[in-house]
């Protein structure tokens, strides 16, 4: 006896599956719009839930402990003592100069070997950064709409425990961006001077204002964060070949970041000095903070500013008089009959 099935039989069982699929994607769907609708976005809940509770399971299930334990302690806590940080800057500079020396006569990795390791490097280090900016941005903005931005950036208790783990992590991750010289190393790309400065002098940076527990340390960290989101975003894509057109602008904004940090700084640096040394001067009270953090923070963000105005001047303002050279050579040499060369061309003529 043959078994004949029904056509129709298949049909059904299609039709089921059609069915089971919709409304898998319709419960899907009013998942999303329910946990849309629960989102509550208030100055406490800036980004419409709470952020940091999940920032304390995975600080736990890394660390062993919980998150609310945490000090900096110096001498105490990893890479709380100058002579570590002293130690990692020498290490870091014997390195990639060592490394350079090493490899002087011996060819560039192959961008295919790098290229890989590199995206992820910028990835993670794109995620991390927007990580700690929402995780900072969560925890200033209360006190910001409770208390104002003088408070914010001035007062003592301005600084709690939550903030001083997050600016910790923050502070780790200057060691970890570190390797961003060692893939120039491998590549025998040339090492600038502001390059190497910034990266390490960044991450002594991180730990005077931790030990001298300045409030104010929230304002150039979240606008470095911001700056470092985009820049490891850019140096991903153009690792794989992207063009991207505002590369020009990641340099006017890391110079505009040093504006408002040394704006927000000098004022803080002036409102001291004057409650605490003139009081017959204008002041809106004292600042507080170690003198020894304030000024290095000062001196060294100062820094930062001309050496990034001196980099934009010497690698765009060039350029722009390179291509004006070549127009007017190019307009010239049509006027005497000539043909006109190429910007390449002039320039080696």
């Amino acid at each position: 006896m043959v078994n004949v099935t029904p056509a129709h039989s298949t049909d059904r069982d299609n039709s089921d599956d059609d069915y089971d699929t919709k409304q898998t994607g319709i419960t899907l769907l009013a998942i999303e719009i329910n946990a849309i609708m629960s989102l509550s976005f208030s100055a406490e809940q800036p980004f419409g839930i709470k952020l940091y509770p999940y920032f304390e399971k995975g600080y736990e299930a890394v660390v062993g402990q919980p998150a609310s334990a945490f000090a900096f302690k110096p001498g105490v806590t990893p890479f709380a003592s100058f002579n570590e940080v002293a130690i990692s800057c020498i290490l870091y500079f014997t390195i990639i100069f060592g490394g350079q020396f090493a490899l002087r006569h011996l060819p560039s990795f192959k961008l295919q070997v790098l290229q890989v390791p590199f995206q992820i490097h910028n990835v993670l280090l794109t995620v991390v950064s927007a990580a700690l900016l929402a995780l900072i941005v969560e925890q200033v903005l209360p006190k910001y709409q409770a208390h104002g931005l003088f408070y914010t950036i001035c007062e003592a208790s301005a600084w709690d425990q939550k903030l001083e783990l997050l600016y910790y992590m923050n502070y780790l991750v200057k060691y970890w961006e570190l390797l961003d010289t060692g893939f120039l190393v491998l590549k025998k790309k040339k090492l600038e001077f502001l390059h190497y400065f910034h990266h390490s002098m960044t991450m002594v940076l991180c730990y005077t204002q931790l030990g001298g527990k300045t409030p104010v340390s929230w304002v150039p960290i979240t606008l470095n964060l911001t700056v470092h989101v985009f820049m490891y975003y850019y140096y991903f894509r153009t690792s794989s070949g992207a063009k991207i057109w505002w590369k020009k602008h990641l340099t006017t904004m890391q110079i505009v970041q040093f504006v408002i940090d040394l704006v927000v700084i000098y004022f803080c640096g002036y409102t001291y000095l004057a409650y605490t040394h003139y009081p017959s001067f204008p002041n809106m009270g004292t600042c507080t903070g170690t003198e020894v953090s304030a000024t290095f923070g000062t001196a060294l963000l100062t820094s930062y500013l001309f050496l990034f105005i001196n980099f934009y001047r010497l690698t765009y303002n060039k350029k722009k008089a390179a291509a004006a050279a070549a127009a007017a050579a190019a307009a010239a040499a049509l006027q005497r009959g000539q043909a006109p060369h190429s910007a390449k061309a002039i320039k080696q003529h």
